[in-house]
């Protein structure tokens, strides 16, 4: 478990499932603080890290439908797409340098915050969000897909690829938060069955992180009913970017030091 003791590792998954439970992304602080904080080999924390999002998978999913904020009829669709792509994204993870998957993870998420704030003001964005977009149903099968490779590749559960494309789609923000809880349980599994099968998986690491996602992810979905959605689309997107940079200039840094 590198050099992070089990107290630490039950409080990044309790910190991240906060994260993932209000704001749907926090699955993206958990793989590079495993990596780049507790010295896991970005594989393994990749792979801990999916079999953790089964628990806040479930949490979420139960609070967020119980409080109505899953929409039902698009759900389906989006995992059928998700669980064919999180299990070629749980090989390409596999066999990629980690170098790479950095760089991955790192550019996904600052360029989906700097999208989110592209999109006009957050009074604006607030205005709009009068109803969910109206999206076939293999269109809906398509971004489930994508949400499930890029989610598998990279570890981050799901959300941060399937909500900046959703708000895009111009979904009310709680709404795709409320689908993105929904999406971590299929790709979970699918990857998860992925990863134990080329030998990645370390089940000690994703349970112990899973106790932690727990209760973080059932205090944080009920937060998010409590926060106005304005607050919640800004403090995505702030997520978003601060994160993605952090990860970049880390590994400019790097490479910048081994030059």
């Amino acid at each position: 478990m590198g050099s992070f003791t089990l107290a630490a590792i039950v409080l990044l998954g309790l910190i991240a499932g906060v994260l993932i439970g209000c704001i749907g992304i926090g699955g993206v602080v958990l793989v590079p603080a495993l990596h780049y904080l507790g010295g896991i080999p970005i594989h393994t924390a990749i792979g801990a890290a999916m079999m953790a999002y089964l628990v806040s998978g479930i949490v979420g999913t139960i609070v967020f439908g119980n409080k109505q904020s899953i929409k039902w009829d698009m759900a389906p669709w989006l995992w059928a797409g998700a669980m064919p792509g999180a299990l070629l994204g749980a090989w390409a993870s596999s066999v990629a340098p980690g170098a790479v998957l950095e760089l991955a993870i790192g550019a996904l998420t600052a360029v989906s915050g700097i999208h989110a704030l592209s999109q006009g003001s957050v009074a604006e964005r607030a205005a709009s969000e009068t109803a969910a977009a109206t999206l076939s149903n293999p269109a809906l099968a398509l971004v489930g897909a994508i949400t499930g490779f890029g989610s598998s590749l990279t570890g981050t559960g799901g959300p941060l690829v399937l909500i900046p494309i959703l708000m895009w789609l111009k979904v009310p923000v709680l709404t795709a938060i409320g689908l993105s809880q929904a999406i971590q349980l299929p790709i979970a599994v699918t990857a998860t069955a992925g990863n134990a099968a080329a030998g990645i998986l370390d089940v000690q690491l994703g349970a112990i992180l899973g106790v932690g996602l727990a209760f973080g992810s059932w205090s944080g979905a009920h937060l998010a009913h409590a926060l106005p959605r304005a607050t919640l689309f800004r403090i995505v997107a702030g997520v978003l970017v601060a994160v993605g940079l952090v990860i970049l200039f880390k590994i400019v840094a790097r490479l910048a030091i081994g030059t």
